[in-house]
């Protein structure tokens, strides 16, 4: 096994705790067209695979993918504006990236949130630490394809034998595996371990820091990165 060099985050939920904006902009769709509010709770439960589904979850049962059509410009309209009101790194992020790249680590995020705001707050956020920032966006599948993973591997010169994924959801242990690299599920996410666990998921990190002893135990004693483990 090569050693790894290379760290590709998901976004929400992993390094930003971007809920309570995503909750304000959602919520402000669903009353612009008329349809009952959601609470904070079931946003974390929504999101994961990308806005679309998020609203599918948020309208009333039976509410037509042409209104949905219609609502995602809206919500676009009104996240872009509002994205950075509450959003902020989880405690502990910018001092694991800091030190991973202290030690020479590259560092990507993909995510299924729309592009320009994935990388406005990887701007504002994480641009001292991280080379590239995908989002989605027209002519790239999402999340669980690997389609985002593999683009950034290629943009940081890396290979998927010297990466490790970190993300918090079922669609992240799942873009791992389509990848065909070892997942780090974090449990200070939108799920909890139970159900990661109930999903497949076999590697956790409790805080931030975990991630660094994890990386160390990987390359001096264990493998604990073993592709194998994610299948």
């Amino acid at each position: 096994m090569k050693k790894i060099n290379t760290i590709i985050f998901d976004m929400d939920g992993t390094v930003l705790n971007t809920l309570d904006d995503l909750t304000v902009s959602v919520n402000y769709v669903l009353r612009k067209f008329g349809f009952p509010e959601r609470t904070l709770e079931d946003y974390r439960r929504f999101f994961g695979n990308g806005i679309r589904q998020a609203l599918e979850l948020a309208v009333p049962e039976g509410t037509p993918e042409s209104v949905i059509d219609e609502m995602l410009p809206v919500f676009k309209e009104h996240y872009d504006e509002h994205c950075l009101d509450k959003t902020s790194p989880y405690e502990g992020i910018p001092e694991l990236m800091r030190e991973l790249k202290h030690r020479g680590y590259k560092m990507a995020i993909v995510s299924n949130k729309i592009d320009s705001a994935v990388k406005e707050l990887n701007e504002k956020f994480f641009s001292e630490y991280v080379e590239v920032a995908i989002g989605e966006k027209e002519g790239i599948k999402r999340k669980p394809a690997p389609d985002t993973v593999i683009l950034a591997l290629k943009e940081l010169g890396s290979t998927k034998e010297e990466a490790v994924y970190i993300g918090d959801s079922e669609v992240d242990f799942q873009t791992a595996v389509n990848s065909e690299l070892p997942c780090i599920s974090v449990l200070w996410g939108f799920r909890d371990k139970d159900y990661l666990m109930d999903i497949g998921a076999t590697i956790f990190a409790d805080k931030p820091s975990d991630v660094l002893e994890m990386l160390h135990f990987c390359c001096t004693e264990s493998d604990i990165f073993d592709p194998t483990m994610t299948k």
